[in-house]
């Protein structure tokens, strides 16, 4: 299998979840062995970041990168995209300390990388792959993984909430099954702890139109839900994102129970800290029709999507 990146830039503005103000998104092409590079433009020029498990220094509302110096929030729903849609390379270069929030899925991030086309390059795709089973948990929540010739997660939440309660899925994810089941569901949130935020200067560029509000027994939004349990297809789709920040495309089964950006994190921090016993680099190998000499640049269709 061939590394990939987007055809052309692209470009879009939107609300950020924490400021509330408009932020700037550019995606644009990158090279072999690239990676997901991120460009954070201020007055004083660029600072450029590649996500590690170590450079997450939030997981509040969102999971945030950081260096120390600069930082960029709510990555997660991007990094899900990019990765669900199996993108190696790209150049993500924002404007604003946080991406936008859109209508708080990957949907609109599909739609972007879709526009923008893929391509395959020249070099093999390596994937990082779990080699030996582990188990993560803490304060009753877990995180197990084990060996797979992909990449499944086996997600469960459990919420003391009439609409919600107990919801589970299992999905092998692919460019098509991401698109598909798991892009377009939303954040959630409660409606007191909306309020308790906002009270406290804290989420402003929430609202019905970006995340599924809940008071005691049911939605507030008009048009409801997508999907009958899209809380859990946003946790899964969460923890896509989370994985992302590897910094390379994971390989494995993974069973969840409960987890959130925090336990994300740290589980993806052991895993990075101990990879020498859990992981191990494995090329995939290409198909036959791609072992023939190939043109850097050749265009790959793109994804169909419903979003």
């Amino acid at each position: 299998m061939l590394q990939t990146t987007i055809h052309k830039s692209v470009r879009c503005t939107g609300i950020g979840l924490h400021s509330g103000k408009q932020v700037e998104l550019v995606l644009r092409p990158a090279t072999e062995d690239t990676g997901i590079l991120f460009s954070l433009r201020n007055d004083s020029g660029s600072t450029f970041l590649t996500p590690a498990p170590s450079l997450v220094v939030e997981t509040g509302l969102a999971t945030v990168l950081g260096d120390g110096h600069q930082s960029v929030a709510t990555v997660e729903h991007l990094l899900a995209a990019v990765s669900g849609m199996g993108i190696d390379n790209i150049h993500i270069e924002v404007t604003g300390r946080e991406l936008p929030i859109m209508d708080g899925s990957a949907a609109s991030f599909v739609y972007l990388l879709k526009q923008a086309g893929l391509r395959k390059l020249d070099k093999p795709r390596t994937v990082m792959a779990v080699k030996k089973p582990i188990e993560f948990e803490q304060d009753g929540k877990y995180i197990k993984a084990r060996p797979h010739n992909g990449f499944r997660v086996d997600y469960t939440i459990e919420f003391v909430h009439p609409l919600i309660g107990s919801q589970r899925l299992e999905l092998e994810i692919t460019p098509r099954n991401f698109v598909t089941e798991i892009a377009k569901a939303r954040t959630f949130g409660f409606l007191k702890e909306v309020d308790y935020l906002h009270a406290n200067g804290l989420a402003l560029g929430g609202s019905l139109d970006n995340a599924i509000v809940l008071d005691e027994y049911g939605v507030l939004n008009a048009e409801g839900l997508r999907f009958k349990d899209e809380f859990v297809r946003h946790k899964l789709l969460d923890f896509i994102g989370d994985m992302a920040v590897l910094g390379a495309p994971l390989h494995g089964h993974f069973e969840v129970f409960a987890s959130g950006h925090a336990m994300n994190n740290a589980f993806l921090r052991h895993l990075d800290e101990n990879r020498d016993i859990y992981l191990e680099p494995v090329t995939l190998p290409l198909p036959e029709s791609a072992r023939e000499p190939v043109r850097s640049g050749r265009m790959v269709p793109p994804v169909a999507a419903t979003a």
